[in-house]
């Protein structure tokens, strides 16, 4: 019942704004400003509005959003999760089975500091030193600082 009133007000003082609008010949703007002010009416017409106050007052309602919520939050950590880890179990389990700790399923993201990157790193430290005479060890330790 209030929310009928307000609406209706809100939609008066809309057009009133209209008329004088128009009488400072500004007529597009002043049918601009109409069309915006029957809107409210419109929905106290169509049952939107008492739809809506139904809902904000209902605590069945409120329930099903906080529902809606936590279920976004769990979808959201799920997938977080599963990007930090390197792909779904199928992904993970296919790169088991290739046979190397560091390889990713295509389309996986890459593997997560800490997984797949430690024995990476300790073979390319171990990798120059084995390798001292060579002329371009100093090179390769450039380019895979800059990640080439």
């Amino acid at each position: 019942m209030i929310a009928e009133t307000v609406c209706s007000a809100v939609s008066a003082a809309g057009l009133g704004i209209a008329v004088v609008t128009a009488y400072r010949k500004r007529f597009l703007a002043a049918v601009r400003i109409a069309a915006y002010s029957l809107v409210p009416v419109a929905l106290v017409m169509t049952g939107i509005v008492e739809w809506l106050a139904d809902t904000a007052f209902s605590p069945t309602a409120w329930a099903g959003f906080g529902l809606l919520g936590l279920s976004w939050v769990l979808f959201t950590t799920t997938r977080m999760v599963e990007r930090r880890r390197g792909g779904t179990r199928k992904e993970r389990k296919a790169a088991r089975a290739a046979g190397s700790s560091d390889a990713v399923a295509p389309g996986a993201s890459a593997p997560a500091l800490g997984q797949g990157s430690r024995p990476a790193a300790k073979q390319a430290k171990q990798a120059p030193a084995s390798r001292s005479e060579d002329d371009f060890s100093d090179i390769e330790a450039i380019l895979k600082k800059h990640g080439i």
